[in-house]
């Protein structure tokens, strides 16, 4: 394994940073300005969307990208240091068309889409023009598990039609969100194969019967682009909004899910970067008892403790790339779950420590310390909670070793056999 950055790799890093330090940190202020004000920024976005596009920094996320699509074609390992700066900066992504959950959206598509949805759906999303969300977790099931999932979507002549409540749907108040992908049961009989049960469909935001219930806070924070709860009454599409197969969700999920997951994981890294940055910046220049907090053993070992995690979160997270890149999504299914624990953990700790270094001011706006905690603790949920990557790994270990072949310990006389007295 060899995760040298490239010469490509290089000199796109060095563009993107030199993007982010020209236009997207000098408008940061700007943005918050706005969001706290009740307002989605997107004269500022679609700006700064164009001067990206413009600069080839467009799209760089999806490594089946065709030569005739708009953008960068980068594999997984490739792609890794590049959305850690742009995590740096928690909106950015949508400056480059790599922003969740378009991303996995487009990855779906891309795979999956017929001629009439790629050419609605998929090409507006690949340009910039619209946005999209999705439709997977209910609050009425443990949605960690999706066979529990009951939206129905069921065949009505040409139709389909969706019955069900979603929520935590992502991007659904976006101005430009036009589609949203459901997740529901399609195959009601009880002895069906669970995992064959569910499909997916394209819903039209504007469609009869889609309404946004409400716009749910996380922990207190308000997206401005909405984790919204979202209910589907009697909501009919043509037969021809089915994506890929009926009775195929489950596998399009999983299918969908990975990328997105280790996403997360590289623009996490970059927010843990910003957290050890302010710890840093802020134990240099604030002073207690006579001393500047740099000079306390107990902030040294927090600093140092945060390079060392960080520089380890990032090296798992891009081994489980290159697994991605070498064998395929599935095969990287037990390091893509590892990293998904370790950066998202990652993320509240060194969050929480920041904060105490900041003290009171931590707490408030004032630093996006307390955005990067909250987002953070979200994580742990968001494409899984920690429980079913945990066991995801715990059962790969167990197996491993079960058919290794190998004699036991007691067998090898290293352990010895316990002996009643």
């Amino acid at each position: 394994m060899d995760f040298a950055y490239s010469d490509k790799v290089e000199e796109l890093r060095s563009r993107l940073q030199g993007f982010m330090d020209a236009h997207v940190q000098p408008a940061d202020a700007q943005y918050r300005e706005e969001v706290e004000a009740g307002r989605y920024p997107m004269a500022l976005i679609d700006g700064l969307k164009a001067k990206a596009k413009a600069e080839g920094l467009w799209n760089l996320f999806l490594p089946a990208l065709k030569a005739d699509e708009p953008g960068t074609r980068l594999a997984n390992l490739e792609y890794a240091p590049l959305a850690e700066i742009m995590g740096r900066f928690y909106w950015s992504s949508e400056v480059f068309n790599c922003n969740a959950p378009d991303t996995g959206n487009m990855e779906i598509l891309h795979m999956f889409a017929t001629p009439e949805q790629r050419e609605r759906w998929l090409v507006p999303l690949l340009n910039g023009e619209i946005r999209s969300c999705v439709g997977i977790t209910e609050p009425g099931v443990a949605s960690s598990d999706p066979t529990n999932l009951q939206t129905t979507i069921t065949r009505d002549g040409d139709d389909y039609v969706i019955n069900g409540r979603k929520w935590w749907t992502t991007g659904a108040l976006h101005p430009n969100v036009k589609f949203c992908i459901v997740m529901g049961l399609s195959d009601t009989r009880p002895d069906a194969d669970p995992h064959k049960r569910h499909s997916m469909v394209l819903v039209p935001m504007d469609a009869p019967g889609v309404s946004i219930l409400r716009n749910l806070p996380l922990l207190n924070h308000h997206s401005p682009e909405g984790h919204t709860e979202t209910d589907f009454d009697n909501v009919r599409v043509p037969a021809g909004n089915m994506l890929g197969e009926e009775g195929a969700g489950f596998a399009l999920a999983q299918a969908r899910l990975g990328p997105g997951r280790i996403h997360h994981c590289m623009r996490t890294i970059g927010q843990c970067e910003v957290a050890l940055e302010l710890m840093v910046e802020r134990a240099l220049e604030r002073k207690a008892f006579g001393r500047n907090l740099a000079e306390f053993a107990n902030v040294q070992d927090w600093i140092a403790e945060a390079r060392m995690e960080i520089d380890q979160a990032r090296l798992l997270c891009l081994r489980a790339a290159w697994m991605m890149d070498r064998h395929g999504n599935k095969a990287a299914r037990v390091e893509v779950s590892s990293i998904k624990v370790v950066a998202t953990r990652l993320q509240t700790k060194l969050a929480d420590r920041a904060i105490q270094v900041f003290g009171a001011a931590g707490l408030t706006n004032d630093t996006p310390l307390a955005f990067i905690y909250s987002w953070g603790r979200a994580l742990r949920f968001i494409d899984g909670p920690d429980e079913v990557h945990l066991r995801t790994v715990a059962r790969a270990e167990i197996k491993k070793r079960q058919q290794s072949g190998r004699s036991t310990f007691a067998e090898q006389g290293v352990v010895r056999p316990y002996q009643k007295q």
